[in-house]
């Protein structure tokens, strides 16, 4: 029974390299907070049931689309509720990022004493 050559090492980087314009991606850190929502998702959330109603054999594509064309239609009077929910959100995510930044930047702070006590050792 014939062997199998063995494979190169050449060979066997080639198989486990990455695709041509594929970038690593970071990994996300659990605790950073939730990005702010947009006044049209706001809308959406409120409307989606509705417009689910009106259409039950409608897909997510569908329903997406129709939101957005009723989004489109509003005025900008019908949309100030929304638009006064976003500017509270991104007042919040703000706010939520500054105390995250501070706290990793804190963490980040001692991690480096520590590693200076250890040097002085």
């Amino acid at each position: 029974m014939p062997t199998m050559p063995k494979e190169t090492s050449i060979k066997r980087a080639l198989k486990e390299r990455r695709p041509r314009g594929s970038k690593v991606r970071r990994k996300k850190d659990p605790n950073a907070p939730k990005k702010n929502l947009t006044a049209f998702f706001f809308f959406s959330g409120e409307m989606r049931d509705q417009v689910k109603e009106e259409n039950p054999g409608a897909k997510i594509g569908t329903i997406s689309k129709i939101l957005g064309q009723k989004w489109k239609e509003m005025d900008d009077d019908a949309k100030a509720p929304y638009v006064e929910k976003a500017v509270a959100d991104k007042a919040r995510y703000e706010k939520a990022v500054a105390a995250y930044k501070s706290k990793v930047n804190d963490a980040h702070h001692d991690e480096v004493e520590e590693d200076d006590e250890e040097d002085d050792e």
